[in-house]
């Protein structure tokens, strides 16, 4: 009976993402609400349930993904604001990019856009009627077009150390011999040489297959609107945040570094003024500040609804039940083999959630670290095989992935332009591919596999549990 609340809210995101097409985060925490709600019915003890739903949401887990997200939505907040994205299109403009070209000019784009606000949804919002209807007018394919904005989103909330995802696959992941969770800063360090390599291949054949459509006239007009030249020098504040999260490793420092000096520089430079810092209007509050926190808010009530949830499991035991059946199983004997049971685990629950990879990792997150954690995986190594199959091929399956319904949804509505099918849209997104295909080699090849502990140097291909292991390497192990 345990699974009846998880049961309840999965049943809800289906009817949202998949029924009604409607892909909001208050929408999912209000269905976590929902669930706990009637699971709470069917619990031997009312009482003791609700104080398993409070432990889950009172872990420190949960409270420093709530405080990071509000923080990391302010920051978001300032850098659309400023509209950075217009100083890329000026860029393109300029050179007089076309057909192929500018298919790869927009996933190149896009990808530092997504990087820099760290929301692939709100990119895609952003992005979308900018480059999809010009891209097409100026002879590049609609439907590898519409999947290179799609994946310069998919890459931008994969790796950027701001994004909602990065920050719970690494704040899901503990250490065990020292105090704390995966630090953002190494994680995103150690999980660029997947990103990026899947990024080079992605680019080489947007660029190969990206043209084959026929230029035509009014593209001017759609990329000069969008175009800001001055937007541009907005790149120095975000370079200057992720120099500072990368050597102090301390997100909030560098949250308020990047605040700071983006808010300075937007001044400066005439992209906002005071008001758009903080202000009210008819009595409403407004500014990015503001703002921020707010976009932020169906995040956090969900983050609360899930961790609700998952205390549940723990106090049932479920979890752990769920662990050592995996972990017992012939598949996780060895650390291939957890990084195989991760990296299935983690495609099967975002697939239950409709590509929203966010529900999926906080939901599957505690599962993934206990399953690592036994083998000696390092949390890093944890968090990127979690995130990276997330953002792979199951946040992008046709009929089920709430991309991909956006994407169809905003490639409609332009004059002499096509609309595309999640199907078509599909076939075009190439970065989400080619991840999986990278982590499915590094998982097979042990490329960029790191233990936890003073023996991570030693081979852990073999069988822990069988006679003849060193005792104190199957000590670390477990």
């Amino acid at each position: 009976m345990a699974f009846v609340p998880i049961a309840v809210f999965l049943s809800l995101c289906v009817l949202f993402f998949v029924v009604f097409k409607a892909f909001d985060m208050t929408a999912l925490a209000m269905s976590g609400i929902v669930a706990l709600l009637i699971g709470a019915v069917f619990a031997r003890n009312y009482g003791a349930f609700w104080d398993a739903v409070m432990r889950g949401i009172g872990s420190p887990t949960s409270v420093s993904i709530v405080v990071i997200l509000l923080v990391i939505g302010m920051f978001s907040a300032l850098v659309k604001a400023t509209n950075v994205s217009g100083g890329f299109v000026w860029i393109g403009t300029t050179l007089g990019i076309g057909g192929a070209g500018f298919t790869l000019f927009a996933f190149v784009t896009v990808c530092v856009v997504a990087m820099s606000t760290g929301s692939s949804i709100g990119t895609m919002f952003t992005a979308f009627p900018i480059f999809y209807p010009a891209g097409v007018l100026l002879g590049a394919d609609p439907a590898l077009l519409a999947g290179a904005i799609l994946s310069g989103a998919i890459f931008g909330d994969n790796l950027a150390p701001i994004s909602d995802t990065t920050i719970i696959s690494s704040s899901t992941q503990r250490f065990r011999r020292k105090e704390g969770v995966a630090d953002i800063s190494g994680v995103v360090s150690s999980r660029a040489r997947y990103a990026l390599l899947a990024a080079g291949i992605s680019a080489i054949l947007f660029l190969i297959f990206g043209g084959g459509g026929e230029a035509q006239g009014g593209a001017s007009a759609i990329l000069d609107a969008s175009s800001n030249p001055i937007a541009l020098v907005m790149l120095i504040p975000i370079a200057i945040m992720l120099i500072v999260a990368f050597l102090t490793r301390d997100i909030f420092k560098a949250v308020t570094v990047g605040l700071v000096l983006g808010t300075i520089t937007g001044l400066l430079a005439g992209l906002i003024v005071p008001a758009d810092i903080l202000g009210v209007t008819d009595g409403a509050p407004t500014g990015f500040l503001v703002g921020g926190v707010a976009s932020m808010l169906g995040t956090v009530a969900l983050v609360i609804s899930v961790f609700g949830i998952m205390g549940v499991l723990t106090a049932a035991g479920v979890l752990d039940r769920v662990v050592d059946a995996l972990v017992r199983g012939k598949l996780a004997r060895t650390p291939r083999g957890a990084e195989a049971a991760i990296a299935i685990g983690s495609s099967v629950t975002t697939l239950l959630f409709g590509g929203v990879n966010s529900a999926s990792m906080m939901t599957f997150g505690p599962v993934a670290d206990e399953i690592g954690s036994r083998m000696n995986l390092h949390p890093y190594r944890r968090s990127n095989i979690m995130d990276c199959f997330a953002m792979g091929v199951a946040c992008v399956v046709p009929f089920l992935s709430a991309f991909l319904f956006i994407a169809a949804l905003l490639t409609s509505g332009y004059d002499g332009v096509p609309a595309l099918s999640t199907t078509q849209i599909f076939a075009g997104t190439l970065y989400p591919l080619v991840l999986t295909a990278v982590m499915i080699f590094a998982i097979l090849t042990g490329w960029g596999r790191r233990f936890e502990g003073p023996d991570s140097a030693v081979s852990r291909t073999r069988d822990l549990s069988q006679p003849g292991v060193e005792p104190e390497l199957a000590e670390a192990s477990r």
